[in-house]
Order: C-alpha cells, then structure tokens, then sequence
C-alpha cells in the first residue's frame, strides 16, 4: 500500500495546468523587464550595425593597402631595371630596333607581315555604281507603273 510519503512525491511531478493566457500570467516585473531589454535592442542595434560596417570597411581598406604596397614594389623594381644602363640597351634593340655604330640590323619578317606591308597604306575609295536616291526613285518609278 502506497504510503503518504509516496504519494506526495507523486504530486510533486505533475504540473499544474493553467488556463490563463501567457501575457495574463505574466507579473508586472516580468513585464517592465521584457520593456527594458528591449529598449537595449533597440538602443544597440544601430551602433553594432555601424560597429560591423566599419570593421568591414577597414578590412576592405588594409586588403587595398596590402595590394597597393605589393604594386609600388613592383613598380619600383621596374624603374630601378630601368635605371640599369644594360636593360636600356636590351630594350632598345629589341622593342625599337636600335644597332649600335658600325653594326648591321636585319628584321626578318613573316608572310603575313609581307603581305600587310604590300596592302597600300592609304585606302582607295571605291565610288558607289548608283546613288542611293537613284535606286530609290527607280524603284518608286517601278511601283507606279505596276
């Protein structure tokens, strides 16, 4: 036979079932509670909003400074060639076809730049057979008489 001891233990699990609905049950600190944190919401949203804006435009500015440091080193090891009387001389011969006095320069050309050279470097108008107006009137002409 059940005891009284386990009898109250038994009632200690079951729930009490209330009827009332949610915001009816709720106390009044419970409420000015919900109000507060969510005066803190809206009071924080905006700043974090900015807060991670900022941080991401500064990453997208140290990832722009990082690609323009790696461009002026490049750019200074071009000029710092340039500087180099032997990689002036290289480049000369070779983009502008410079020789030196006393030497001989070829150009060995293709069969493609041949015929390129061949074409005539003025272009030859060629005159139309019919003027456009002619063509139309002739055939405004053609139509009248059907």
């Amino acid at each position: 036979m059940a005891t009284t001891d386990d009898r109250r233990r038994s009632r200690d699990h079951l729930q009490v079932v209330d009827d009332r609905p949610l915001w009816a049950r709720l106390t009044g600190r419970a409420v000015v509670l919900i109000l507060v944190a969510a005066a803190l919401v809206m009071t924080l949203a905006f700043p974090i909003r900015e807060y991670l804006a900022q941080r991401a435009a500064i990453s997208a500015a140290e990832e722009r400074a990082v690609m323009l440091e790696n461009r002026v080193g490049n750019l200074q090891d071009q000029v710092d060639r340039w500087r180099d009387p032997d990689f002036v001389e290289q480049q000369a011969r070779e983009r502008l076809h410079y020789v030196m006095p006393g030497e001989t320069g070829l150009v060995l050309l293709s069969p493609e730049d041949v015929a390129e050279a061949r074409k005539p470097e003025i272009p030859v108008a060629v005159e139309p057979q019919v003027a456009w107006f002619d063509t139309l009137w002739a055939s405004v002409q053609e139509a009248d008489q059907r």
